[in-house]
């Protein structure tokens, strides 16, 4: 169905954004703030991954005095915080924002607003971290701040309380970005699009949101209950006062290792996404994919004792999270194998964005291996706290995580700006990057097993580790290099690039339904789904359906397993209460650090942020309503 130009001008007036920065301040339209999202991730990057090349000069030569201790522990823990916290997990969210309600034919999310704030409150945890770096009271602790290190004794000051707070600050924002996706995938979808229909992106984004739910908590108390400690008094990781430190390792990892795969899963829906589309074939074994990622997902939450191998816990208990640590291993190789089924049964294209995936297979597959030497708790207790450690940690997170990401913006791009991405400049920055990584990461594999411990700011010369720190070196700047390739890229195509039209790779689902880029009410007509593929399936014309008013904001609300139309909801207008809302809790976070009673005092403006946030709205005219009914 084809909407006419009345019908377009009716929907361009009902949808559309204020003018200005009022517009920009109070816009909850899903597209525009999870670009915000990428844009902040994306800057965050580059300056984490400036303090990492910074750090590597420091290490390029032995006793080198560029850096100090102190410096160098404020890098190390600005770096980590930086890239766990507040670019993997967001930019991963940012792609759910923007691609969930495109994917269902849907013309924005379950909870518009509840996307704002989450964007709002990330951006304070970014200030909160950065600002800090400024101000010369950046956390120096590691990004895991364990006590007694951070406890009131040995860590005076606010360094740690700032990198506790700029932990609520993200995990509260993850929290109400996963709330929406789980319930726009559950409760959005389009006619026809049943459980079993599903597209492999939209499940990984589905079992990611319900892990964060389920593991954020966890973080989240554990940073709180550290406050406390500093800041009242309490003693929940004193051993003086009957605590236990090891308590926080157990909450912190409890966490820390489901956040790998928070990571990870979704980036097996950019990749399940990629190679069908470029293999110009349906995906191999779509059922196989779907029950590796929630095998996964039950395993990860088994799997967190395994970072504390070394802590002196018991040695049967280690036993078990050591098969479960192994088991892992058997969906994500599962996975591993119908990518590669897909692709050999296909007429593969090897386009920029197929490219970064056989680069994530590739790297992925290293990762993986070493994660499984390091399963086994007598290998670990040799291993943990080496280089060896390092380089499997980026392995898994960049090649597994960065790497499929980047292939997705290359896929996305044209979606998202009407434009195409340089092909050659495209591989150049592919070329660099993965080069650059695995010349930068591969040598620390024998770094560690030659003895270099991490987070050491030098070390004596004749140790035998001065050429592969230099060799690391040099494959960082490499890698920075392809990074800048990359975003010049992507900024001068967005100004340059060919035109792309709306689906320029031919894709199997329906995001590629709508124009590119997407107006803001990204589909006239609500599609009707009768299969995987339904761009494939249903040429040269997809099914829709008509019902959804035009000159009132208005989503379609289906059942959770059969996706069998029951309501319209109408959605609601911009609103600058998620800013309110966001700035108000931000203010409790940030004066929190400083006093407990900027908890009490802080009530009362979130609740009254809350009131206008919830205020009922006033009600439609009399002929509005007839026509939406």
């Amino acid at each position: 169905m084809t909407p006419d130009r009345n019908q377009i001008e009716r929907l361009s007036l009902t949808w559309r954004d204020a003018p200005g920065l009022w517009g920009f301040l109070t816009t909850v339209d899903h597209k525009r703030i999870a670009a915000r999202y990428v844009v902040t991730a994306l800057l965050l990057l580059f300056l984490a991954g400036m303090v990492a090349v910074d750090m590597r000069f420091q290490l390029a030569i032995p006793e080198n005095t560029r850096m100090t201790p102190q410096v160098f522990n404020e890098a190390f823990s600005l770096h980590g915080s930086t890239m766990l916290f507040l670019v993997s997990v967001p930019l991963m969210e940012a792609m759910a924002l923007w691609l969930v309600p495109l994917m269902l034919g849907a013309r924005n999310m379950a909870f518009p607003r509840l996307g704002a704030f989450s964007f709002w409150l990330y951006l304070g945890g970014v200030l909160t971290l950065w600002i800090a770096h400024v101000m010369d009271i950046t956390p120096d602790l590691g990004w895991f701040e364990y006590p007694p290190l951070a406890g009131p004794t040995y860590s005076p000051g606010h360094r740690a309380d700032i990198w506790a707070q700029m932990i609520t600050f993200t995990e509260v924002a993850a929290l109400a970005a996963s709330v929406n996706v789980a319930a726009t995938i559950l409760k959005m979808r389009p006619p026809g699009m049943t459980l079993a229909r599903m597209p492999v992106f939209l499940w990984a984004m589905l079992i990611a949101s319900i892990m964060t739910i389920l593991s954020m908590p966890a973080i989240m108390l554990v940073t709180s209950m550290l406050i406390a400690d500093r800041m009242v008094s309490t003693h929940f990781f004193s051993p003086a006062g009957g605590g236990d430190v090891i308590l926080f390792q157990h909450l912190f990892w409890f966490f820390g290792h489901p956040e790998v795969y928070i990571i990870f899963i979704p980036a097996t829906g950019f990749v399940s996404s990629i190679v069908e589309t470029f293999s110009r074939r349906k995906l191999f074994g779509h059922s196989v994919l779907v029950l590796s990622i929630i095998a996964i997902c039950a395993l990860a939450f088994g799997l967190w004792v395994h970072h504390m191998f070394a802590v002196g816990l018991p040695r049967l208990g280690n036993d078990f999270y050591t098969a479960a640590s192994m088991a892992i291993a058997v969906p994500a190789g599962l996975q591993i194998f119908c990518w590669t089924a897909t692709m050999w049964n296909g007429r593969p294209w090897l386009a920029t964005p197929m490219l970064w995936v056989i680069g994530f297979i590739a790297t992925f597959v290293i990762g993986g291996l070493s994660g499984v030497m390091t399963a086994s708790a007598a290998l670990d207790l040799q291993l943990t706290d080496t280089y060896f450690i390092v380089a499997h940690l980026h392995y898994v997170l960049i090649g597994g995580a960065l790497f499929p990401l980047f292939g997705a913006f290359c896929y996305w791009y044209p979606k998202a700006t009407g434009r195409l991405m340089s092909e050659g400049w495209g591989r150049i920055a592919f070329g660099l990057i993965v080069g650059g990584f695995n010349l930068g990461f591969f040598p620390m594999h024998f770094l560690g097993l030659m003895g270099m411990p991490r987070r050491v700011y030098t070390y004596p010369a004749g140790m035998g580790w001065d050429t592969l720190n230099q060799v690391a070196t040099a494959g960082s700047v490499i890698a920075v290099l392809g990074g800048l390739v990359f975003v010049g890229n992507a900024v001068i195509s967005y100004w340059r690039g060919k035109p792309s039209g709306a689906d320029p790779w031919r894709g199997s689902t329906l995001e590629w339904a709508s124009e590119s880029p997407p107006p803001p009410w990204n589909i006239a007509y609500t599609p009707v789904v009768d299969s995987l593929t339904p761009m494939w399936d249903d040429r040269p014309a997809l099914r829709a359906m008509d019902g959804l008013s035009a000159d009132m904001r208005e989503v379609l609300v289906t059942s959770v397993t059969d996706a069998a139309p029951l309501y319209r909801q109408k959605s609601v207008e911009p609103s600058v209460w998620p800013l309110v809302t966001a700035l108000a809790v931000s203010a409790m976070f940030i004066g929190s650090i400083f006093t407990p009673w900027a908890i009490v005092a802080g009530a009362i403006p979130i609740g009254a942020a809350l009131t206008g946030w919830f205020w009922p709205a006033p009600r439609p005219e009399a002929g509005s309503q007839r026509e939406a009914s």
